[in-house]
């Protein structure tokens, strides 16, 4: 297919904005990125989609979501509101997860994926945990992705909260699933062998997992110091630090991704740069769980790659990256903190890196090579739109309410805003009923 007569935003190394634009791909892969005119007469027999000016730009990338959040939202918590971190966990996560069945965990994955193809995010890392119904988790989550046609990473969240026997499944769950991917190879699903957090994950069940994972070419997705009760856990049982223990215990590594490392210290973060472990940071979970603000810019400085998710909240990827530039701000008191071109490396370059981890080819960027991940959208400029400005005309312009073509791997999700690969209103419909039996089981747990 020929995207043309768009303005087209590569995010690739050169940063180029090509007015007049085009994108050729061929099945999943771009193909070649150029002018209109210069592509059409290279491509004549191409199918054509013509942007009529649209912005033509790489689908989002969600580098750190949970997609079984979707059935709390607006569920009311008896009793108290929580007063911390551990709280919230306490008593509203560690019971949804708990009350989930395998169709609950389809049915949220896929409200999730089409507010995803809404909103222009083509690629999501995935963290789930459905303690009850573990064996078989992953299947329904990437059945889910499949028919979505969304590029998704899964990992089944392994912690000792529910048990040995329950520790031992989650262990299964993701030996089993990477497994089948490695014997049936499958370019929108990757994998990862996934756990809780260091104070839910003794040092007998992070032996086991190292040992599970071995041969698997996979490394591991796992939320740390999130809240200071991570690290106090860790100190306290361990007389270490969680990054400290993480690396002594072989968990750390390129293929590993660490979500939020907001309470870590100078050694920490010495840790992740030497084994090259990737970051990604969720400022919206961060700012409603009042656990506080990662200091991105000193990781990043050190040479870490920070990236960019959604710790579960909606997948407008352009409101994370919204809220991101807005909070770093106000907590530093400095408004030169994070700038837009720094922030948007973060979202585009290194989330592709992120995905990299999970995926053969590139993502993020219009470039020959790289997966054929392109949203267009309805945003109209009213001041120059240069290679120099558009970091910031998405900072303060661009949203994913003004997208209107989703396209993953060549694939097309979202035409004119009319979902192509999804029924919305099915979906909505079935996901109402199971929402109700699981806010039930919560309540039922108290």
């Amino acid at each position: 297919m020929l995207i043309t007569n768009g303005t087209v935003l590569t995010f690739d190394d050169h940063g180029r904005v090509l007015p007049g634009g085009a994108v050729y791909f061929e099945g999943d892969t771009i193909v070649e990125v150029g002018r209109t005119a210069d592509l059409e007469a290279k491509y004549p027999a191409a199918e054509k989609l013509d942007a009529g000016g649209k912005i033509v730009m790489p689908g989002m990338i969600c580098a750190h979501t949970h997609f079984y959040s979707a059935f709390a939202r607006g569920m009311a918590i008896p009793g108290e509101p929580p007063e911390n971190f551990m709280q919230i966990l306490e008593r509203l996560w560690w019971k949804v997860d708990r009350a989930l069945t395998l169709d609950d965990s389809k049915y949220s994955a896929l409200v999730a994926l089409v507010d995803a193809v809404r909103h222009g995010t083509t690629t999501l890392i995935d963290h789930h945990a459905s303690p009850n119904h573990i064996d078989g988790s992953l299947d329904a989550l990437a059945e889910a992705a499949t028919e979505s046609g969304l590029r998704v990473g899964l990992c089944y969240e392994v912690t000792d909260r529910n048990g040995p026997a329950g520790a031992a499944a989650g262990i299964a769950e993701n030996v089993r699933f990477l497994k089948k991917l490695q014997a049936n190879p499958n370019p929108k699903l990757g994998a990862s062998f996934g756990l809780h957090a260091s104070f839910t994950v003794s040092d007998s069940t992070l032996d086991a997992c190292v040992d599970a994972a071995r041969g698997l070419n996979s490394g591991f997705h796992i939320h740390v110091a999130e809240d200071k009760a991570d690290q106090a856990d860790s100190l306290k049982k361990y007389n270490m630090r969680v990054a400290e223990r993480l690396e002594e215990k072989r968990i750390l590594g390129p293929k590993t991704l660490v979500a939020h490392a907001i309470h870590v210290d100078a050694y920490e973060m010495g840790a992740f740069r030497s084994t090259h472990t990737k970051i990604s940071h969720q400022p919206r979970s961060n700012m409603n769980n009042a656990v506080g603000v990662a200091e991105v810019e000193r990781l990043l400085d050190k040479g870490i790659t920070v990236g960019l998710g959604n710790d579960g909240f909606t997948n407008n990827m352009f409101t994370e990256i919204h809220t991101a530039y807005l909070l770093h701000r106000i907590s530093k008191g400095d408004p030169r903190v994070l700038p837009g071109d720094r922030l948007i490396r973060m979202a585009f370059a290194n989330n592709a890196e992120i995905a990299g981890i999970f995926f053969p080819k590139p993502a993020g960027a219009l470039a020959p090579g790289a997966f054929a991940d392109i949203i267009l959208l309805d945003y109209v400029p009213y001041t120059p739109l240069t290679d120099a400005n558009y970091p910031w005309q998405l900072v303060f312009g661009m949203d994913g309410s003004h997208v209107t073509h989703t396209i993953a791997g060549g694939q097309l999700l979202m035409k004119d805003r009319q979902l192509l690969t999804l029924d919305e209103e099915a979906i909505a419909a079935k996901a109402m009923e199971l929402a109700k039996g699981v806010w039930q089981r919560v309540w039922d747990m108290d």
